[in-house]
């Protein structure tokens, strides 16, 4: 049969690489579930009221070469220039092993959240690494696994200064003036909500300020001076004021630790340690604090503890506590980490070693003296004596200076009164000196960089540098060719479960397909190597990427307008819910501080609305897990003109579309509120309905799960928000970027104006490959895998709540508690048992205890699902044989799950066979965890949180 032109360009379409059930697949499934068409199981599923007559219009879909070429060109727009802009943000080389073997490595960007431990031994050993790195270069006791990035941290720091603080009725915090302007910003912002006192001077000026629990001071000033704060830090411990200090990764290397100085509370970016700028992101914060505070601290701690044959395993500490357990009282939310970006600059430190970074460092150093010394001999001296790598310069004419730079493609901070900023860093080399001196002094005289270097002295007093050694784990001494590291970083990949391996059915968390084609533009250097406070016209690519992105994102979501300032989901929460309170001030009802939660609501919820100073009042669920609008009702009523908003997920965090979500809104409209839509479970939404249409005022959009940016173990990911055209003035600004009709002057909640935009091209990439057509697809086939994982195991295993006709969304919960109570195993049996088969577990005891929450995703195709399914049904084999006595509770494959390989090499005793035990599902497909089952309870009693002897890995 001969095929039409149209017909043989069809063959290329992404839309098929993406979707995994083939059309035959799809009919098939149709079949089991009893639909005729993809159209006809929606409309037994959405309510009618809810669905659009049709797609968004974002396009026709491209193929991945016309998609990249298009996006290339866009690229092209932005200029890239050497710059020496610094404000916390440093242009680095990413040594190639590492570019290759992690961050272009799906084995490494596509795994999740450590939750289970057992699959995620190597990112947790990286993670480790991290938190040593940090340990060692800020003098302290217990550090995070990361945070957002240095402004965020710094918000977390006052945060936890008032939660330790010993002076319960002191409401200020003092931040000296010489922070940066875009972390000023930020903390500006969560003081204001938390409804603190802020106060801004000179450092000293803090120990005369009258009720102050904590200060920020920055140890290399942003206009570059050097401070040695021991004698203000003993002051203020004197006073039992907490001190949080903010510090450059690379100063640490050389300069003596804040720690050991008498900080409370030290952190920063690893930016420098082998992450590009990116425009502003990702980069991950790194966190440190004292012993005593550690119960209060911020995001996730790694800990060292023991599996159930004891031995030495890794596992996130404290991690159900705060998002799970104690909700609005969290300290933090713990989704705000960036994984990947920390094991980059972890593994940059085991890369280059302690005798590697000091030469780094110290070149960075000798290179900015040396043009210090230049130009002071041209008789332009520094602002100040002391320095690690930034110079402010008072030139007598800053227009011409500026001018030189731009013809020159050099950037230099600009924003100074009467000055100019240069911060060099790694890249910086000899002919960058010689062409800043020339810009800076309009002489055409060379400089002899030789002479300079042997006549220049110690800038840094002796005393103010470090004299302990650091990273003296063999980690860090044992992997410096490439050979040794490659290899290193591929045993680390082997201990893990990624998408590459096989399906992640975590309910809630939308682990799909993150495409070659999507990946490849990140690394691109027009995108990678542009500074976020560049002059705008050498960012029109940027700008023209994001305006296209945050128009799609526009339609897809029935929204007016978007901020891309967020830089996770979590963030987008706390944004959104800060847009609603600017908003009801603005129309003098700030005393709208209630926030209704429904309680089957993503544990993020309650933290956000807490951050952004509200009240949570929680809104009862029926039995069939649906919002209680009898009691909605009730709860705004009583609320009245105190109400804020509501915070809603649909469909709904148990996997159903709930019929009265209109109504919902209505009931919070009437009483004056606004209703914050949820988008975590958007992928279920796009191109059948919006939360715009449903009549949501304000959602964030969680791109690292519907819109296709990797999960990279547990960070970066992209919250941006959606918002009617009412709360559009409200949503995040920024302190140092302006562009009007671009930000607005509101107070940031992210350190750059468009939070991590490096990794937006992956988002621009998926749609412009699907288009319109293909997006909505991908949600119909989300529903389909779901329904059909639903049907198939139904029997076995009771789907715990479902809309009309029995139907679920996106996701269903799986219902454990009879078979407990039959049998005695529990739903931690059931994942770790997965484990042996060769998948990661489901979402654990969330949204309800006792269950399993599925999401299969579109990307899955029917083998794969069948492949789970019956992995699900062997294992529910099983449960019935212990049930029967034929394998006695205490000692059967289930509780003994996960099973290594070196316990198959040793003694059996066990009454089921080895094969049972490793091999249930076969011998394809097999995948070995390192450790057994992670002993939790050792690991809460004995926090550990540094690196352990390697001998204990071996």
């Amino acid at each position: 049969m001969t095929q039409t032109l149209s017909q043989l360009e069809h063959h290329n379409a992404f839309i098929q690489r993406h979707i995994g059930p083939s059309p035959e697949q799809r009919a098939h499934m149709l079949s089991a579930v009893g639909a005729a068409t993809l159209d006809a199981l929606i409309g037994q599923i959405v309510p009618a009221d809810i669905q659009l007559s049709a797609p968004p219009a974002v396009g026709e879909a491209a193929t991945e070469a016309r998609a990249l070429a298009e996006l290339k060109a866009i690229a092209g727009r932005n200029r890239i220039c050497k710059t020496y802009i610094g404000m916390g943000y440093s242009a680095v080389i990413t040594p190639p092993v590492i570019l290759r073997n992690m961050l272009e490595n799906p084995g490494w960007y596509t795994a999740y959240t450590p939750y289970q431990p057992e699959v995620s031994q190597g990112r947790l050993e990286a993670l480790l690494n991290f938190q040593q790195l940090t340990l060692d270069l800020t003098g302290l006791d217990i550090a995070s696994a990361s945070l957002l990035d240095e402004a965020t941290a710094a918000a977390e720091a006052m945060a936890l200064a008032k939660r330790a603080s010993k002076l319960k009725q002191a409401n200020c915090f003092f931040v000296a003036d010489d922070v940066h302007p875009q972390t000023l910003d930020v903390v500006r912002t969560r003081a204001r909500t938390f409804g603190f006192d802020l106060v801004v001077g000179q450092a000293e000026a803090a120990l005369e300020q009258p009720g102050v629990f904590g200060v920020l001071l920055q140890q290399v000033g942003t206009t570059g001076e050097l401070h040695d704060y021991r004698e203000l830090l003993a002051a203020l411990k004197a006073r039992r004021i907490v001190s949080c200090v903010a510090a450059d990764m690379m100063a640490l290397v050389l300069l003596a630790a804040p720690g050991a100085q008498g900080a409370d509370v030290v952190f920063g970016s690893s930016q420098r340690f082998g992450v590009p700028m990116g425009y502003g992101g990702p980069h991950a914060a790194f966190f440190a604090a004292r012993d005593e505070v550690k119960r209060s601290m911020p995001g996730r701690i790694i800990g060292v503890s023991r599996d159930a044959a004891g031995n030495t395993a890794l596992r996130m500490a404290m991690q159900t506590r705060e998002q799970h357990i104690r909700r609005e009282k969290a300290n933090s939310n713990i989704c705000t980490s960036q994984v990947l970006l920390a094991n980059i600059a972890g593994l940059y430190a085991v890369y280059h070693g302690p005798a590697g970074l000091k030469r780094i460092a110290g070149r960075i150093h000798r290179l900015t003296s040396i043009l210090a010394a230049g130009l002071t001999a041209a008789g332009i001296t520094p602002r100040f004596a002391r320095w690690f790598d930034t110079l402010t310069l008072d030139v007598a004419d800053k227009a011409a200076v500026l001018e030189r730079a731009r013809e020159a493609g050099v950037n230099l901070r600009a924003d100074l009164d009467g000055a100019v900023g240069i911060t060099l860093d790694e890249t910086t080399g000899r002919e960058d000196i010689a062409a800043l001196y020339a810009i800076l002094t309009g002489s055409r005289q060379a400089l002899d960089i030789d002479a300079l270097d042997a006549g220049i002295g110690e800038v840094i007093p002796a005393q103010w540098l470090r004299t302990t050694p650091i990273l003296t784990h063999p980690v860090f001494n044992r992997y410096h060719s490439e050979t040794d590291m490659m290899r290193y970083m591929h045993r680390l990949e082997n201990k893990d479960l990624a998408l590459n391996q096989a399906m992640i059915p975590l309910g809630s968390c939308t682990m799909k397909l993150n495409a070659a084609a999507e990946m490849i533009p990140i690394t691109w250097p027009e995108f990678a190597e542009l500074h976020p406070f560049c002059p705008p016209e050498q960012a029109a690519g940027y700008q023209q990427m994001i305006a296209q992105l945050s128009r799609w994102l526009v339609q897809l979501t029935g929204y007016d307008a978007l901020c891309m300032q967020p830089n996770s989901g979590a963030q987008g929460e706390y944004a959104g819910m800060l847009t609603i309170r600017r908003y009801h001030e603005s129309r003098n009802e700030g005393n709208r501080h209630i926030c209704l939660i429904p309680s089957s609501a993503h544990g993020t919820n309650p933290a956000s609305a807490q951050m952004a100073g509200m009240s949570v009042i929680v809104v009862a669920c029926d039995k069939h897990g649906n919002i209680d609008l009898h009691d909605l009702r009730e709860k705004a009523e009583q609320a009245g003109d105190e109400l804020s908003c509501i915070m809603v997920t649909y469909p709904s965090t148990h996997g159903v579309y709930e019929e009265t979500i209109r109504e919902v809104c209505q009931i919070v409209h009437q009483y004056g509120g606004q209703v914050y839509l949820d988008g975590a479970n958007m992928n279920a939404q796009v191109g059948i309905t919006s939360p715009g249409y449903i009549g949501a005022d304000v959602s964030h959009l969680n791109l690292h799960k519907t819109f296709c940016i990797p999960h990279g173990g547990g960070g970066p990911g992209m919250g941006p928000i959606g918002v009617k055209a009412h709360l559009a003035p409200f949503v995040p600004g920024h302190a140092v970027l302006h562009m009007d009709g671009v930000l607005t002057r509101q107070g940031a909640v992210a350190a750059a104006p468009f939070g991590s935009a490096s990794i937006l091209p992956i988002s621009w990439m998926y749609i412009r490959m699907m288009g319109a057509e293909g997006l909505k697809q991908a949600s119909q086939v989300a529903i389909l895998n779901a329904n059909y994982i639903a049907s198939r195991l139904n029997a076995a295993f009771p789907v715990l709540y479902s809309g009309r006709d029995g139907r679920v969304a996106h996701e269903c919960i799986l219902d454990i508690r009879p078979l407990k109570e039959a049998t005695g195993i529990s739903e931690m049996d059931i994942a770790k048992r997965l484990i042996d088969y060769g998948f990661h577990a489901p979402t654990m005891s969330f949204p309800v205890a006792g269950t399993l929450m599925v999401e299969p995703t579109e990307s899955e195709s029917q083998g794969e699902l069948d492949r789970f399914i019956d992995a699900m049904l062997a294992i529910r084999g099983e449960i019935d044989r212990v049930a029967k006595g034929e394998w006695p509770l205490e000692d059967n494959p289930l509780v003994n799950a996960p099973h290594i390989e070196r316990e198959l090499a040793g003694e059996w005793t066990h009454p089921y066979s080895r094969e049972t035990a490793a091999f249930p599902a076969g011998f394809e497909h097999k995948y070995w965890p390192s450790v057994k089952r992670l002993d939790d309870v050792y690991g809460d009693r004995n926090l550990f949180c540094s690196c352990v002897p390697v001998s204990d890995y071996e």
